[in-house]
């Protein structure tokens, strides 16, 4: 179970993404904030895995929570939640010390990924990521674009044309089987194909 501390002033949209994210069997909201102040508070009182933070909040924003919580626990795991595709931002997220910068505009996909990854110890700095949202080498570009995939959406379509099932697509993933057949449905209304088969078909035509 990853334990994530969530802080945004926007309280409709913190609520949002607290629905998002515990929607992902691994995931527990042990927080949820509306300032920096409260969220520093309790991350000193708290076994907290991942911090999501925004950067413009009351009481203390983002580069505050960084700054702060980094002074007691350096290896903590921070997330920064933005608005701002702005690189001079971005640099002192950074900077400050955020193992990740997501915009709030994103792929929800990108978000949970991204919360796995830095959880695993693997951090996202690359900002044309970020505001582009790259994906890994060999998709195409037009095929992306086209169909709107996420970097997950294309995994999954990569792993079944490989001939892998929903439960080991699960395991490789780190998903539940539920949420790999969520996956597999947005595929198939995004790709307008109503079997495997037809999803195998295109995925060899696009060389995915």
């Amino acid at each position: 179970m990853i334990r994530i501390a969530l802080a945004d002033d926007h309280k409709m949209f913190a609520k949002g993404i607290q629905g998002l994210l515990e929607e992902e069997e691994e995931f527990k909201i042990v927080g949820l904030f509306h300032n920096g102040k409260d969220l520093v508070e309790f991350v000193k009182q708290n076994s907290v895995d991942i911090i999501l933070t925004d950067m413009n909040m009351p009481k203390m924003d983002g580069l505050g929570v960084i700054n702060t919580i980094r002074s007691f626990s350096p290896h903590a795991r921070i997330i920064v939640l933005s608005m701002y595709d702005d690189q001079t931002i971005y640099d002192k997220a950074v900077k400050n010390g955020a193992n990740a910068y997501v915009l709030k505009g994103s792929d929800p996909d990108e978000l949970i990924y991204t919360i796995k990854e830095v959880f695993q110890g693997t951090y996202v700095l690359d900002y044309k990521r970020v505001i582009f949202q790259s994906e890994p080498d060999g998709y195409p570009d037009y095929f992306k674009e086209k169909f709107k995939l996420s970097r997950r959406e294309l995994e999954i379509i990569k792993m079944i044309k490989d001939g892998k099932m929903n439960k080991e697509i699960a395991e490789i993933l780190s998903l539940s089987q539920h949420t790999v057949e969520a996956h597999r449905k947005k595929i198939h209304l995004k790709l307008g194909v109503n079997t495997a088969v037809e999803l195998v078909k295109i995925a060899l035509e696009m060389k995915i």
